[in-house]
């Protein structure tokens, strides 16, 4: 099934090392204990100033690994983390693996209602989480209301420097909630009371769990992918060979939330594959982040398109020294050219744009670093990995010479499967390739450029719109800050186009004026019903702007009452 189109890449292959570069099996705790073992005291995790080495981090991660054994986790147990970015997500995350537990990431952003969706789909025993009001009731809730059979908490007081701790304690403890008197309920610090010696037991990187990690959940509910050790260690490997520098100290702004598999890979175990250093924040702000990149003089920070441009927009910019930034992968969303300009223009870093799914571990193409890249592609693929394009109709067919087709995917980081979801496994895999839902074109250079998602294709009249393409059009008004395109139902055509934007600070355009000046550029059938403007557009977790919100109003606004 292959053909020039998408197999051109090969031929103009610009990362640093052989497309054809093996990634060994390896375990997620040896991947870890290989850092160690070449630099034991260097710093691997830096928490508002204070610093967790690589030896304590695998020392703390061990005792709770004998921890869990002792409560009766076993191989192939589900162990969740309900957690943001906090020394104690990692030594969770790492000590599940080592206790032979499979992780399950859960957004601390979940309602009650989701988090126990999620904790029952995946048969979750035992819970990760803090004592903050943000997170403990909805945990608490949970654990009267579903198969989980334990908490485990932690304190963000304990994890801080002392100066800060005592500072957390005295100005913020309204932001912590009591440790309830249950005896489901255990401090962290009860599982690390212990030797950390674990019983001899070998992992089968290829095939045992590593981490369950759920999809976004853009059409009906989300599906756990079921991630392999192999999976998750070589994407961190593939994501190290594409930089030229991966021999040089890293240390990276840890702001892109770890529950999120983009941030799995390129914040946490890219950066422990490679011994370098995470300065973490619990969550994207922009004032925040600023000032960690000017105290650590951080050299590198993967962001989605939304984090750059808030970086872009604070008044602290002009004042923040980019000398030690070297390079920045944007992922989750197109990235504007127009933004990406900018941003290398004040930093002096490398802003380039990836790409990746839940399904593949996260990473799967990316633009050089070193070399000649592309703005508004996704670059080449990553060692190992390989991409085709397949007809939009039949998977099993190539594309049509010259024509976009669905993006198909094969690679050591693809997935096993979805968790108790045959049905679904077998829709998104053809032959041993991952179909990615994703419309493609694959250029003369070999990189690759996305067109649309195939769901939100929109028909008008038996012609088929590409809403990226129409939001591409309207992000060349200079007044125009974000845009969102969807179709909304028509009695006629089947569908009709419909833009949302919001406006950049200051302007005044009205949205028939840019209906009047969008419309002419457009084919007939691209051309939009309406445009919206508002103040906000629903975004992702992360970040990425999201139709499907959109999509509900005005099919609600459909329906007969």
């Amino acid at each position: 099934m292959e053909s020039d189109a998408a197999t051109v890449w090969r031929e103009q292959y610009r990362h640093p090392v052989p497309w054809e570069t093996e990634f060994p099996v390896l375990s997620v705790p040896d991947m870890l204990a290989r850092s160690v073992a070449r630099d034991p005291h260097a710093p691997m995790l830096d928490f508002y100033g204070r610093l967790y080495s690589y030896e304590a981090v695998q020392g703390a991660a061990r005792r709770l690994a004998r921890g869990l054994i002792d409560h009766g986790i076993r191989p192939g147990d589900r162990v969740g983390l309900f957690l943001p970015n906090v020394p104690h997500y990692v030594a969770a995350y790492y000590g599940a693996m080592m206790a032979g537990a499979v992780v399950v990431n859960f957004s601390p952003l979940y309602s009650v209602e989701e988090l126990a969706h999620q904790v029952e789909d995946s048969g979750t025993r035992l819970l990760f989480t803090l004592t903050a009001k943000a997170l403990l009731p909805t945990a608490l809730a949970v654990l009267d209301r579903s198969g989980l059979e334990t908490l485990v908490l932690g304190s963000v007081a304990g994890a801080l420097p002392l100066g800060k701790a005592i500072g957390y304690r005295l100005f913020k403890r309204n932001e912590d909630a009591a440790r309830p008197a249950d005896p489901r309920a255990l401090a962290m610090s009860d599982l690390l009371h212990n030797d950390g010696v674990l019983p001899e037991r070998t992992i089968d990187p290829v095939r045992e769990l590593a981490l369950l990690q759920y999809t976004g959940g853009t059409t009906g509910r989300p599906k756990g992918a079921m991630l392999t050790h192999q999976n998750l260690t070589a994407n961190a490997r593939q994501s190290n060979a594409i930089d030229p520098l991966a021999d040089q100290p890293e240390r990276v702004i840890g702001v892109l939330p770890f529950f999120h598999v983009f941030a799995n890979t390129t914040v946490l175990n890219r950066t422990i594959a490679r011994g370098g250093e995470i300065v973490m924040l619990p969550r994207f702000d922009a004032g925040q982040t600023l000032a960690a990149i000017r105290r650590t003089r951080a050299t590198s920070m993967p962001g989605v398109p939304t984090m750059y441009q808030a970086l872009l927009d604070h008044p602290h910019i002009a004042r923040t020294d980019f000398s030690g930034l070297r390079v920045c992968v944007s992922g989750g969303a197109p990235l504007a050219p127009a933004l990406k300009e900018r941003f290398e223009g004040v930093t002096g870093a490398k802003l380039v744009e990836g790409y990746g799914l839940t399904e593949t571990s996260g990473v799967v193409s990316a633009n050089p670093y070193a070399a000649e890249g592309k703005a508004g592609t996704i670059g080449q693929p990553v060692p190992g990995t390989d991409v085709r394009l397949a007809d939009k109709g039949d998977p099993h067919r190539p594309a049509p010479p010259g024509e976009p087709g669905e993006i198909l995917v094969a690679g050591p980081q693809i997935m096993q499967g979805y968790w108790r979801r045959p049905d679904a496994t077998a829709d998104c895999m053809v032959d041993g390739w991952l179909r990615t839902g994703d419309v493609g074109a694959i250029d003369a250079d070999g990189f690759i450029r996305v067109v649309d998602r195939i769901k939100d294709m929109i028909a008008v009249g038996g012609f088929k719109v590409f809403p990226s393409e129409v939001e591409a059009v309207l992000y060349r008004h200079p007044a125009v800050r974000d845009a969102l395109v969807i179709g909304v139902p028509d009695a006629y055509h089947g569908e009709m186009p419909k833009a949302f934007v919001t406006l950049q600070p200051d302007a005044e355009e009205t949205a028939e004026g840019l209906r009047a000046w969008l419309n002419p550029q457009l084919g007939k059938h691209e051309r939009v019903i309406a445009v919206e403007i508002r103040d906000s557009l629903p975004r992702t977790l992360i970040g990425k702007l999201s139709r499907k919100e959109l999509v509900a109003e005005e099919r609600g606004k459909a329906r007969p009452v």
